[in-house]
């Protein structure tokens, strides 16, 4: 294993979500040094963004004491996971994280609607600033199987810390526990996730989505796929980046030359 770390643990939940306790005492079990700071409420659905930062306005940030993580230091920030990330790096606690575990997160975060994802934006933000990042989700039942996903994300952790810097990984895993997991399997992204958006309603101004399960086949090989049938999807992700060069600027250039002769 490679040399102690600091680990910051986040999720788009909320500090008081009991994903995120679970996730902390995983990585606290580990041996690294762990410093939770996540969103003081639920931030779901909001990606890398890191909400509205005013250089002349301080980001509100409090202590958080969370059971089972005594002596770790907890923080809840007013802001998206994104910005917690961000912060962290940039030394707002301490010395900087080198490594970002987001989660667990309670549903899964499959196909590409993770775009959309706070818990894969924390993950894909921590790459952003240098780092690799892991993002957990698991399947919502009753009880919830919180230590499934945490052993999982203690040992994808153990190989991320070899890994080359800004890897980002998201693991999805059904909602069993860990001997009953038909196995692990490396997923591609899924066209679209357990469910799909659609708009119900749309009266007096207003616009009523609803998500509901959509039925269609996926691709036996998808994460979505994997997960409902009881294995742990494993993928890696890859953030922003140029795409290869498309024969755009040429056109451009030609079209506002003949505008200017």
């Amino acid at each position: 294993m490679a040399d102690r770390l600091r680990l910051l643990v986040t999720n788009d939940d909320g500090v008081w979500a009991p994903g995120i306790h679970h996730l902390a005492r995983a990585m606290v079990a580990t041996g690294h040094d762990v410093l939770v700071a996540a969103p003081l409420e639920d931030m779901s659905g909001s990606g890398a963004a890191i909400g509205r930062l005013h250089v002349d306005e301080s980001i509100d940030v409090q202590p958080a004491e969370l059971e089972g993580l005594e002596g770790v230091p907890c923080f809840g920030v007013d802001g998206p996971p994104a910005l917690a990330v961000m912060a962290a790096r940039l030394g707002g606690f301490g010395r900087p994280p080198d490594l970002v575990v987001s989660g667990i997160n309670p549903g899964p975060n499959t196909g590409r609607s993770t775009l959309h994802s706070g818990t894969v934006g924390a993950a894909l933000t921590g790459a952003n600033f240098g780092v690799s990042g892991l993002a957990v989700s698991i399947a919502v039942g009753e009880p919830q199987q919180w230590e499934t996903a945490a052993a999982l994300a203690a040992s994808a952790m153990d190989w991320l810390v070899d890994a080359p810097a800004k890897t980002v990984l998201n693991i999805n895993v059904p909602n069993r526990g860990l001997d009953e997991l038909e196995g692990v399997r490396w997923a591609r992204l899924a066209p679209f996730g357990t469910v799909r958006a659609a708009i119900v309603e749309s009266e007096n101004g207003g616009l009523q989505m609803e998500l509901a399960e959509h039925g269609e086949p996926l691709p036996p090989d998808s994460d979505t796929a994997l997960v409902n049938a009881g294995y742990a999807a494993v993928t890696s992700i890859v953030g922003i980046r140029a795409a290869e060069e498309v024969d755009v600027a040429g056109f451009l250039e030609q079209r506002l030359l003949r505008r200017t002769a």
